[in-house]
Formats: structure tokens, sequence, C-alpha cells
């Protein structure tokens, strides 16, 4: 254990976010360095519980207790082992993942639960800053080939395992880069693409084949990979996003989300001046309360806009966690992002009733209407109708399955009654040696959820190609089932 007292002498402390007016001004991450000294105090905290719940909440599998002991000792080269150990791009979950971990903490029962999220960020950081990450090349290869479809997290997981089992690995990826929603979706403020490019690097030095600019299905099909490669597993995520299909959808200004973050991120990247649906003065409205909707309002933010409303369904969310939603599990409370402090307007308990023309065809105003649970959906109530201003419209109201109909029809696949694409319980097809990780086969979910299924799916890989593993699985397949 940490430190016997450290609960108890120590308080709950996150980094601070940099000033408002001065993060607008850039792209950059949101957040000022930690330092050394607090973030091991804060490691001081965990309580190494004899039943660690903080294991129950993360997919991954995290040694949380272990790596917070290693750090508040100032044992950092071991603690990043052990997060490695279950682990590829702690760089990514500890800045995108929502950190379920964080809410399964025991001390968050009946106080502030540990900064796990931000320990684990700070470790790998410290690991990359005193070159502890080193490309680990397999001893020997296999000559067993692997190609996998897909380089979002889920992919790369996959890949960078069966590469360090030896196994020749080639990524498809149908975009010009390597990343996926982790390249095009995330926007730069949540995290710069130079900690991507830097794991990537990693990757190839360890053995991975990156084909960006490749669309299975269309450039190569599914007979001439199943030929090509004696295994193949499909991480191409839950990119069918979900429309709205209201009166005047079809009106200029109206836009899905993954039309617009990808353009922001390509402004970026370099490719572009400015993005071409850039909202610099201009009224935005969004459509969804989740995360992808935060990220369309820093993202307007930024290019300017005059005004951003973003609107959810659902009633405001309580502040503390309801009696419905217990410790351990992810409860459903209000929360506010950075893009959140960062102003604009949040209405609760709204629907859309349709898009109003300017008469040239642009959208000018949204007409929306309040609601009220009604049997076990929603209904207007009387007199609510009001339209606010609105230039763009951005839907963010997530994704309904993969985009799969070339890759079901050409593998021979079936999908599921969700929409996603049908396997077993140990990621197989119906199809010898096809595989399915990720939001493909599980719909659209978390990171840590993506990284999980990727580094299982690749043991399952392994062991169809070898007949058995010694590659570590996150979570055993009857449990994967049951807490899906």
């Amino acid at each position: 254990m940490a430190d016997p007292r450290g609960f108890l002498s120590v308080g709950r402390q996150t980094p601070t976010r940099r000033p408002v007016e001065v993060r607008l001004l850039d792209w950059n991450e949101v957040y000022e360095d930690f330092d050394a000294a607090s973030l091991e105090q804060q490691a001081s905290r965990c309580m190494d519980c004899g039943i660690p719940f903080c294991h129950n909440g993360c997919p991954l599998g995290n040694l949380i207790p272990e790596w917070n002991d290693l750090v508040y000792r100032q044992d950092w080269q071991v603690a990043i082992e052990r997060l490695h150990a279950t682990n590829n791009f702690p760089e990514f979950t500890g800045r995108l993942c929502p950190a379920p971990c964080e809410t399964a903490c025991v001390l968050g029962i009946n106080q502030d639960p540990v900064t796990i999220k931000q320990v684990e960020v700070s470790i790998i950081e410290r690991a990359w800053d005193e070159g502890w990450v080193a490309p680990q090349v397999p001893e020997k290869v296999s000559g067993r080939t692997v190609a996998v479809v897909g380089s979002g997290p889920s992919g790369l997981a996959a890949a960078q395992q069966l590469a360090r089992a030896g196994h020749t690995v080639a990524v498809y990826e149908r975009a010009d880069r390597i990343g996926g929603l982790l390249r095009y979706g995330i926007p730069e403020f949540k995290m710069e693409k130079r900690f991507l490019d830097r794991r990537l690097e990693q990757m190839e030095e360890e053995g991975v084949r990156f084909r960006a600019g490749v669309e299975i299905g269309i450039d190569v099909t599914g007979q001439d990979l199943r030929r090509r490669y004696d295994a193949v597993v499909l991480a191409i995520g839950a990119t069918r996003w979900r429309d709205l299909d209201v009166p005047g959808r079809e009106l200029r200004g109206i836009y899905q989300a993954m039309e617009v973050l990808p353009l922001a991120n390509r402004v970026q990247e370099g490719d572009l001046d400015a993005s071409p649906l850039d909202v610099a003065g201009k009224h935005v409205v969004i459509i969804g309360g989740g995360d992808t909707g935060a990220d369309c309002l820093g993202t307007s933010h930024r290019q300017g806009a005059a005004s951003v409303t973003q609107l959810e369904i659902l009633p405001t969310p309580p502040s503390d966690r309801p009696a419905g939603q217990p410790w351990p599990t992810y409860p459903m409370i209000y929360r506010t992002s950075s893009a959140h402090e960062e102003g604009g307007e949040r209405l609760f308990a709204v629907s859309t009733t349709h898009f109003v023309d300017d008469g040239t065809g642009q959208v000018r105003a949204l007409a929306l209407v309040d609601v009220e649970p009604f049997e076990g959906g929603f209904r207007p109530v009387a007199g609510s109708e009001r339209e606010i201003p609105a230039d763009v419209v951005m839907l963010a109201m997530g994704f309904v399955g993969p985009e799969a109909e070339a890759i079901v029809e050409q593998f021979g696949l079936h999908l599921d009654p969700r929409g996603n694409i049908d396997r077993d319980a140990d990621y197989a097809t119906e199809v010898e040696g096809v595989f399915v990780a990720g939001d493909a086969g599980r719909g659209q979910s978390l990171i840590v959820w993506a990284i999980a299924e990727g580094r299982a799916a690749a043991a399952a890989v392994d062991t169809f190609l070898t007949g058995s593993t010694t590659l570590p699985v996150p979570i055993p397949s009857t449990a994967r089932q049951v807490l899906a």
C-alpha cells in the first residue's frame, strides 16, 4: 500500500486547465503540466483495496493499485512496465477514456476517488521522456501473416500484439493517414496527434506494416485479402452515423459531426489553410449531448462561432450519483467538459421538430419543443414550441454500426440483430480465419473496450495460427459476454 493514511490526509487534485481565453487561441491540449511531487501525493491516496473494484471498472484490467504504489515510491520505470502489461496505449486512454475505473474506486463510495487517469497518463509521459518506451521486436518470426483492417485503437492493439508474437502484420486503413478516429475524429485539443505518431513509429520498428489509403472491399476485395493472409482481423469501427429524419433535413448547412471534425483536424495536419465548414461568425446548433457533441462544441469555439447551443433529448442529469446507479457502476451525472467550460448554452429535455428554410435552401433556424418522459419514450410539452437561430447544425447523435456492406458480402459474413458483424465469444466469425474486434462487433463503445478487444482478439488469432498463445487476454470470453 502506498501510504496507509494517504486518503485521509491528501485531497483529490487534478491538473489545472489553461485559461479559456488563452486556450481558445490555439488547438493545443487544454491541461497544464502536473508536477511529479503532486502526482506522487495523489497516488498515495490509493488504498490498495483487498478487492480493487477499479479493476472491475476497467475493461483492460489495469493493475491500478500496483502502479499507484510504484509512483508513490518513485519507482516510475517499474510502474510503466506494470501499466504496459495490460494497456498498449496508456497515452490514449489517459487522455480520452471517461475513466470508469474512477467511478468504481472504493474510495469513491463516500469521498472523491483516486485520480487514476492522471496517474496513468503521467506514467507513460515520464516513460517516453526517459526513453523507457522501446520497440519490442520478437526474437523469431512465425512465418504466418495477418491483415488487420482498420487502424483505430482496436486494430492498432491487435496489430501490435500479433507483431510481438512473431507474426507478419499489415494494417489497412481507408483514410490517407493511420489512426482511424484517433486521427480524424478526436480534436487536437483533446489529444495532440504527435502522441499518436510516436506510437506508430514504435510499431513500425516492431515490424508492423501500415497501408493507408486502401479501402478493403473496394481497392482490395475480401477474397483477395483472405488469399493473401493466413488470418484477417476486422477492426473497422462503428462509423455509420445516426441521422435525424425531420422536415428540412435536406437543407444546406446541416452536417454530421464526422463531416465537420475531420476537416478541422486536417487543418492541424497542414492539409488545409482553413476548414471548408469553418463556422466563424455563425450561429451553431449541435444536436447530441455526448462526447462527440462536446468535440463539435470545442471545435466551434476555436473557429470563432457567434453562438453555440447544444441540445440533448434527455433530462438534465443529477449532480450526484442517482440511487438507481449505485457504486461501482458508471453513473449518468451532470459533467462539464473543457469544451462546456469554454462557453455555449446547453439545453436538456428538448427535441427538434423541423429545420427552417431561409428561402434559398439554407437552414436559418431550428424549431424545437420541450419533451417529458412518457411510456418509455418522450412526448412534447404543449406550448413549448420555439425557434433558435441556426446557420450551421451539427448532428452528433452517435453511431449505429459498422459501414460493412462490401466487407460482409465479400467475406461471406452476417450481421447480428444490432447491425454489428456477427462473431462468437472468441471474436471469430463463421468464416475460418476471419475475426472481428472492437466496435465493429461490439457496437459503439469506449476506447478502453476497443483496446481490450484488440488484445483479446490478437490472442485468439495467435491461438488459431499456432495452436496456443502466450499473449495476455484482458477479459475471459465468457466475462466479455456478461459485461457487454
